[in-house]
């Protein structure tokens, strides 16, 4: 039906089969009878009647024929049979004969013509009707009462949504308001009821929309998902809540406020960015929790910027209160080494009985910087990881949830980059949970200055997200509406967002001062009574809780905060790896020191090279036809085998094929990787006879191997470097590569390298094994394509020792552990391949690095190429990054200048996940 609406939409007549061809034939319908008036016997070659004007109504009588073809006029009848059996446009329809010879007396005829106004009537009547319920449907969030303050300033279009005063604009009158009414299937107001008074489906809609929950979902363009929204909303008395749950809501308010009066009691000078305001944030995102656990969800991943981030660790994730407390502490002194970060950054992993469902639940909050949304990606990348390691392919173990903030939301343009991961193959998370807290201002700035859509959820739309606003003072309705959400997305594994519509009770921290900048606001915030006030007030007047009840639940956390603080009391260091949000499991001592300092061999065998050389140069699939000019390569390829020589790509193809072998997953992102930009690479075969069917050698290497990924990504780099962050993240035992399509292109996404990248070891104790490719050379391609800005990555290095190569052996041993080193006197396994011998660099000018001797990460890069080869960065947050110049000197030598960089020249390649440039 969404065809058949739009074309209605623009008024433009359709025919019978274009009509019937676009209805769903899915949808339940209630059963019509409409009593034959006329008898059509002729064909003509047009069907006036399929205006845009009249397209629910021809909606109607299609589902009511559906069910039973005698349920409606013979000549539906006829045009239905006749559209479905393919008749040519305009032939279905089959007119009428003249009055004298279908009627049989001149009375009849005489009833005939006096009918005819009265069905006209009925027809306009119903057809206003249902525009009356389509307006709700679409605008009736513009007249939800959402903010809590009562001063919004929301502009919308001046569409008339409503109602008893205005039904004349329907073409309805007073008199219409008591008349019975058949209902559409697209509502689900009537409950059991299949027809209604106009007066009681007004008010009912006016309750499902436009109450305290306003809910957008009409741009959706799949009819199963509108009927489930409107279902879960529309649905008389669905919003009902027991006893027990309505006193475990209170519980959930008092321990959220109490706990920001806590800390506003003992620390009133301290920054901590609290939650007054939209306390309702702690319940709801419990109850995202608990309806995903219940669900079957075992892990949540949640990203989150300053605002409310203590409170959700303490009662959400269940920090242990007296670690939060000391962090207020100054004169602690930290046990760790690195500059830590300001506490309402910090993250953290907790593994416990969700209370509700009586399971287990692993509850992953990352840390992230001042740089509001920039953890977006990352959550969604350690999210897809996650679901990658575990076989969840649907999204139904593993989930993510992302909070906003209203003014970010809509003004940081990588929210727009993460939605747009959101339904692409290779990083979907099959649905994430937005929850913005819309406190309707951006530190100073009003909505009407900080953005140009009515919402600042407007964006989600581009992805076809239901957005749900509901306002923060109701918690009752924002619990109902978390409910909805979770369910969304375990039944549709697609994003959905909540738009939580609350305000901020004190500046933009503890210490600003907001009546600079917003007088009007805040003499009416200071009016507001707190929510758990209001909620415990309404639940005393209903009897659920008295009022010795509510003291006893205050009384009871307010105790179990001052034991905590008691405790942090007897504190004497501070451990910033207590924090640690993405742990490796078996990689560390208790203290944080590598288990092993071990490294073996990185050397291959000769069998294996060939092995690998073979199938890169072969399409292992049957009856797969390849482009001519992939033959030639393929041929080129195999030649080399041969004649024991590599190039750039076959080099690389050997050292992913290795690591394949090991057990070891490698993931390749980027623009154009699959192919590579210099068409070097072929990873991925397209067959080309047949659409959409392709071949990726590298998975046909071995019978047991790791998976091979290799995806094109979207346009993007800010946002795909940090998915793949995030996916680094998850596990030390695989390779991760960003490649830029040329490096100079990095810079798009240098809020991830300066934020997450360099200083992750230091302010989070985070590890991460990315790797970044960033090719780049002199070519003649001009200045945005032939520099990678070394001088950048320079900056931020620390004092460890950076070496210079002065050929192209050499980064082959600097990137091998000092343990692995082979002398000058051991030859390499694979000698006379075309690598240069291992060579015979000084040791004690080799940086010390303990952290390439981790497990998988005590592997080395192998070489091969040109001495020309000039290496730019590879970096990762354990080490700091280091630069290579080449022999041929400047920044510009070759095109394959990176490890892992495209390009004929040569360069390093990625011998092994978690090799840092120390």
């Amino acid at each position: 039906m969404f065809n058949l609406r739009t074309c209605a939409a623009k008024l433009r007549p359709l025919t019978a089969s274009q009509t019937v061809k676009t209805i769903s034939q899915q949808r339940p319908a209630a059963p019509r009878t409409f009593h034959p008036i006329r008898c059509y016997s002729a064909p003509v070659a047009a069907e006036p009647f399929l205006s845009g004007t009249s397209s629910n109504y021809v909606e109607e009588m299609y589902y009511a024929w559906l069910e039973n073809p005698k349920s409606v006029h013979k000549s539906w009848d006829i045009f239905f049979r006749n559209a479905n059996a393919g008749a040519a446009p305009g032939t279905a329809y089959q007119s009428p004969p003249p009055l004298s010879s279908s009627l049989s007396s001149l009375s009849q005829a005489q009833f005939l013509v006096q009918a005819q106004p009265n069905v006209d009537k009925l027809v306009e009547d119903h057809l206003a009707v249902q525009s009356l319920i389509r307006a709700y449907q679409v605008r009736g969030h513009h007249i939800a009462k959402l903010d809590p303050l009562g001063i919004s300033c929301v502009n919308f279009d001046d569409a008339p949504v409503t109602v008893s005063p205005n039904v004349g604009f329907y073409g309805l009158d007073e008199s219409d308001l008591d008349k019975v009414f058949h209902l559409p299937t697209t509502t689900f107001i009537g409950g059991n009821e299949s027809a209604l008074p106009l007066r009681e489906i007004i008010r009912r809609l006016e309750m499902a929309y436009c109450q305290h929950i306003g809910v957008e979902f009409m741009f959706i363009n799949d009819l199963e998902q509108c009927q489930w929204i409107r279902q879960k909303f529309e649905t008389p008395g669905i919003m009902q809540f027991t006893n027990e749950e309505k006193r475990t809501l209170l519980a959930r308010l008092v321990r959220s406020t109490r706990f920001e009066e806590f800390l506003h009691r003992k620390w009133s000078s301290e920054k901590r960015f609290g939650l007054e305001g939209c306390e309702v944030l702690i319940p709801a995102l419990k109850t995202i929790i608990d309806k995903s656990s219940e669900k079957g969800v075992d892990y949540v991943i949640m990203g989150m910027p300053h605002r409310g981030r203590l409170n959700v660790l303490a009662n959400v994730i269940r920090k242990e209160l007296e670690q939060i407390f000391c962090q207020f502490d100054s004169k602690l002194e930290a046990a760790d080494e690195g500059s830590g970060d300001v506490k309402y950054h910090l993250g953290m992993y907790h593994r416990r009985i969700n209370r509700v469902t009586d399971r287990n639940i692993t509850l992953s909050l990352v840390a992230n910087p001042s740089h509001l949304e920039a953890a977006d990606p990352v959550v969604q990348g350690k999210t897809k990881a996650e679901q990658f390691y575990c076989g969840d392919t649907e999204g139904k173990k593993v989930m993510s949830i992302l909070l906003h903030g209203d003014a970010a939301f809509a003004g940081q343009g990588i929210v727009y980059e993460t939605f747009h991961l959101s339904d692409l193959p290779s990083y979907t998370t099959h649905g994430t949970v937005h929850v913005v807290v819309n406190n309707q201002i951006g530190f100073t700035t009003d909505p009407r200055m900080a953005r140009s859509s009515p919402y600042p959820t407007d964006v989600a739309r581009v992805v076809n997200a239901p957005i749900f606003h509901v306002n923060a003072d109701d918690p009752e309705a924002v619990v109902y509406v978390c409910n909805v959400a979770a369910e969304w997305r375990s039944t549709f594994h697609k994003d959905v967002v909540v738009d939580l519509v609350c305000y901020r009770r004190n500046g933009h921290n503890e210490m600003d001062e907001p009546m600079f900048t917003q007088p009007l606001m805040y003499k009416q915030i200071r009016k507001q009574k707190p929510v758990l006030q209001k909620y415990a007030e309404l639940l005393i007047s209903q009897g659920v809780v008295n009022q010795p009840e509510y003291e006893e639940e205050i009384a009871k956390y307010d105790k179990i905060c001052e034991e905590a603080h008691a405790r942090s009391k007897d504190e004497k260091i501070l451990h910033i790896k207590h924090w640690l949000d993405s742990p490796w499991p078996g990689f560390f001592t208790l203290d944080g020191q590598p288990r092993s300092m071990s490294c073996p061999s990185t050397g291959l065998n000769e069998e294996d090279l060939t092995h690998i050389g073979q199938v890169a140069s072969s399409v292992p699939v049957e009856d797969f036809t390849i482009h001519g000019g992939l033959s030639r390569i393929l041929k080129t390829r195999g030649e080399m085998v041969k004649n024991r020589t590599v190039d750039w790509a076959l080099a690389e193809y050997m050292a992913f094929g290795s690591l394949l072998k090991e057990g070891i997953h490698i993931r390749l992102s980027g623009q154009d990787v699959e192919r590579g930009t210099f068409s070097h690479r072929h990873h991925v075969l397209h067959d080309q006879n047949v659409d959409k069917r392709t071949c990726i050698p590298m998975n046909h290497l071995w019978p047991n191997q790791a998976p091979y990924t290799v995806c094109n990504s979207s346009l993007s780099e800010y946002g795909v470097l940090g998915f793949e962050l995030g996916f680094a993240m998850a596990s030390p035992n695989a390779l991760v590569l960003w490649e830029a399509q040329f490096g100079d292109f990095h810079n798009t996404a240098q809020c991830i390298i300066d934020q997450f990248i360099c200083p992750g070891q230091a302010k989070w104790v985070r590890q991460n094994g990315i790797v970044l490719l960033l090719p780049h050379g002199m070519e003649g391609m001009g200045p945005e394509h032939s520099s990678a800005r070394p001088e950048r990555f320079l900056q931020m290095c620390n004092d460890d020792p950076d070496v210079f190569p002065v050929s192209g052996a050499q980064p082959d041993p600097l990137l091998t552990p000092r343990g692995a080193l082979p002398g000058p006197d051991l030859p390499h396994k694979a000698e006379g391949w075309g690598w240069p011998r291992m060579g015979s660099v000084r040791r004690d000018v080799m940086p010390s690095c303990p952290h390439q001797q981790r497990g998988a990460a005590g592997r080395a890069l192998s070489h091969a190429g040109s001495t020309k080869a000039q290496l730019s960065p590879v970096l990762c947050s354990v080490c700091p990054p280091v630069l290579w110049e080449g022999a041929a000197g400047g920044w510009g030598g070759s095109r394959g200048c990176v490890p892992g960089a495209a390009g004929p020249s040569g360069a390093a390649v990625p011998r092994h996940p978690l090799t840092h440039t120390c």
